[in-house]
């Protein structure tokens, strides 16, 4: 049992990933509620830290085992977030840190999740990749909120000088 399934409350460290293939389209996943698959969202690969592992760690870690993915090349942190929202009957507060991520895999047009845990497997319905303007013109939810915007603002200035601290997310 991961500590996803085991999340009892308190701030949890959260490493997420922005996985950028060549042509600049990034890889989200099609979450939903574990008993309503018609409450979905977007969001990116991702998930807490484990014992005493590096936020960089967890990054590689969580997306391995919820994409297959493991020929990436990690960049800086660009994005911060605190987030609060109800999921699988309790309310997750998260301390969000958004990695940059590049892979030249580009046969991974099918991402294979083969390290999910029971609560994921209840809950991610798959993946794919996505340029920005399909997430401009988006009318599905996507997080974190403006993900459109940060991406045209990634791909046209590239990483910030140091992480941009997001609005907050209370859901």
């Amino acid at each position: 049992m991961s500590a996803e399934d085991t999340y009892e409350g308190g701030l949890r460290k959260v490493a997420r990933v922005i996985l950028l293939d060549p042509q600049g389209r990034v890889l989200l996943l099609h979450g939903h509620e574990p008993d309503d698959p018609a409450d979905d969202w977007w969001f990116t690969p991702g998930g807490g830290v484990e014992g005493a592992e590096t936020r960089e760690e967890a990054a590689l870690r969580e997306l391995a085992e919820e994409t297959g993915i493991t020929d990436v090349e990690l960049g800086p942190v660009l994005w911060r977030r605190m987030c609060s929202f109800p999921f699988a009957g309790r309310r997750w507060d998260q301390d969000e840190w958004y990695y940059l991520a590049r892979t030249t895999d580009t046969h991974q047009a099918a991402p294979v999740a083969a390290g999910l845990t029971e609560l994921e497997r209840r809950s991610i319905a798959g993946a794919r990749w996505w340029t920005c303007g399909e997430l401009v013109r988006a009318h599905e939810t996507v997080y974190p909120t403006r993900l459109a915007e940060l991406l045209r603002t990634l791909l046209d200035e590239g990483p910030p000088a140091r992480p941009v601290v997001l609005d907050t997310e209370i859901v």
